[in-house]
């Protein structure tokens, strides 16, 4: 395995793997017995690095969530999982009743939602303090101020360690980011967002966001990461749910342009010449560039969670890169 450090202030800054373990379905589609055995693989293979969020997976059964969480908690108690695996969670977009969603009925970005949301994250969890809590979602009903200032106090008052932000505008990042350093309190330090190597179109709306930029690491945000090196982006969906490699999951819609056959094509050269793995060229991409990115990928089983690690020691060359950035 291999390891960077995400955070920069020397008492919460921490080392985590290259390969971030999704945890999205555990405790629902993904049942105890297969989510234990992917975690206790991952972690046998020197990961240390596990992402949930407190809104997981309540469209799973109509719930509110929390149920990704509780597994997590239950195998950390029962494997004796201690402050050596960082595991990160979300707030903000938990459903506030059954049968709802998080872009109708979202808990929200309220100091009182951010301490109380936390507070039952840290019970599921079985921990003392969040290694790493993100705002999952904006919430523009709430000022900014007030947003950031709730969380920088949970990170004072030693129950968070590190910040991040998942699905903002950037505009808005840099401005949160501004306004905890001008109150004095910790701020985003960790980015998440879609991040592929196959390219979406960014003025589609998706799903999920009607601006689709919302969700994804574009210009703006990769930019936005080589002007200010201590942030890290944990790309999720890098695999773009199986849709590289399985002719049953197509791309999705906004990635249907010219730039991807001729993406597609390199990936497929250089996984040939490498003797991997068109998944595995993708992680070995993110993870071994200049940028500090983190893949960030689920696994519903160990077999898929064994092609995932086998990509950390995959060495791309310089031409192999270079062709891989420069594909259009």
């Amino acid at each position: 395995m291999k390891y960077r450090t995400i955070g920069s202030d020397p008492s919460t800054r921490r080392e985590v793997s290259v390969l971030a373990l999704g945890a999205m379905l555990f405790g629902t589609r993904t049942d105890e017995r297969t989510s234990f055995a992917v975690l206790d693989h991952y972690v046998e293979a020197g990961g240390t690095f596990i992402d949930t969020s407190d809104n997981y997976a309540f469209w799973e059964d109509g719930g509110v969530g929390g149920q990704s969480e509780a597994l997590l908690g239950r195998w950390r108690r029962s494997r004796g999982v201690g402050d050596e695996i960082v595991i990160a969670t979300k707030l903000g977009a938990a459903p506030l009743a059954p049968g709802t969603g998080f872009l109708d009925n979202p808990e929200g970005l309220s100091a009182k939602v951010i301490r109380e949301a936390a507070e039952r994250s840290r019970e599921r969890l079985g921990v003392d303090r969040l290694d790493l809590l993100y705002a999952h979602i904006e919430d523009r009903t709430v000022p900014l101020r007030e947003t950031v200032e709730g969380f920088g106090e949970l990170v004072l008052e030693g129950t968070v360690g590190l910040l991040g932000v998942s699905n903002h505008a950037m505009w808005r990042v840099e401005r949160a980011r501004a306004l905890a350093a001008a109150a004095g309190v910790p701020g985003y330090e960790v980015l998440q967002y879609q991040h592929s190597h196959l390219r979406p179109r960014y003025d589609m709306p998706g799903a999920l966001f009607p601006d689709g930029s919302l969700g994804h690491a574009g210009p703006d945000l990769l930019g936005y990461l080589r002007a200010e090196p201590e942030l890290t982006l944990v790309a999720y969906s890098p695999l773009l749910g199986g849709a590289y490699e399985r002719a049953d999951k197509p791309l999705p819609p906004d990635y249907d342009h010219p730039g991807t056959p001729a993406r597609l094509a390199v990936l497929r050269e250089v996984a040939k010449e490498t003797g991997a793995t068109v998944n595995q060229v993708v992680l070995a991409w993110q993870s071994g560039g200049p940028l500090p990115i983190v893949p960030l990928a689920g696994a519903s089983s160990v077999e898929q969670l064994a092609e995932n690690l086998a990509a950390v020691d995959l060495e791309l060359s310089p031409d192999q890169r270079a062709r891989l950035d420069a594909a259009r």
